[in-house]
């Protein structure tokens, strides 16, 4: 229950910083974006903070994260074609909605690194983190099989990653707020959030259950097997 209490209110802080720049005159996107970033960050002091964590778990974590970054550096060449939604999906559903988020907005912004950071990168923080977190959740109550993960990894990726990501877009090109405008660039993401999903969803079809038995594994042998 807090941890939909807290997913609740992030997404209202989400939501109220993008109102606010939409239909405020006086506000940038470069200040929306340390609010956004500030936002991101919040799940990630209050994980650590709050709950005490030893250094196998804090290690994994790490792993996963660097893990989940070689794997889009491999595909750099391939626009969309990257597995690294996969890698963050399976750490939610191994280890929780918690890690599942930490995982996801700490790959996003390492990755940047190579891909190039930018005012995108907070939320794409935000977007990859939500799809850990919401597989974390989901997957706390359906088991984890080949088709699910698929279907399940499609879905979230092309919704709620696509609609956090390009809201970016819609805050940075729109210089006067309109429906028509706003309707228009989410059109325009489609076929590339499609894209995503899908190759999202491939890699979860197959290397999915693999890859996500080794992390219980590692969880298992090394006693970190409470979700959080």
């Amino acid at each position: 229950m807090k941890k939909i209490v807290f997913c609740i209110f992030i997404a209202l802080c989400f939501a109220g910083i993008i109102l606010w720049q939409l239909f405020s005159k006086n506000t940038s996107y470069y200040l929306v974006s340390v609010l956004v970033l500030i936002v991101s960050m919040m799940p990630f002091f209050l994980f650590f903070e709050l709950k005490k964590q030893s250094a196998r778990e804090v290690s994994l974590v790490a792993g996963l994260i660097a893990v989940a970054v070689v794997s889009r550096a491999v595909f750099y060449l391939i626009p969309q074609v990257k597995p690294i939604a996969a890698v963050v999906i399976v750490s939610g559903v191994c280890l929780g909605a918690g890690r599942g988020y930490i995982v996801g907005a700490f790959s996003a912004f390492v990755s940047n690194f190579i891909f190039g950071q930018g005012v995108w990168t907070p939320f794409q923080m935000v977007a990859l983190g939500a799809v850990g977190f919401a597989a974390g959740v989901i997957f706390s109550k359906l088991k984890a099989g080949r088709i699910s993960l698929a279907a399940v990894g499609f879905v979230l990726v092309f919704v709620l990653y696509g609609l956090i990501v390009d809201t970016c877009t819609v805050i940075t090109v729109n210089t006067q707020f309109s429906l028509e405008s706003v309707v228009a660039v989410y059109a325009a993401g489609v076929p590339f959030n499609l894209v995503f999903a899908a190759a999202t969803a491939v890699f979860l079809f197959v290397f999915g259950q693999p890859f996500a038995k080794k992390v219980n594994r590692l969880c298992t042998k090394f006693g970190i097997i409470q979700k959080g």
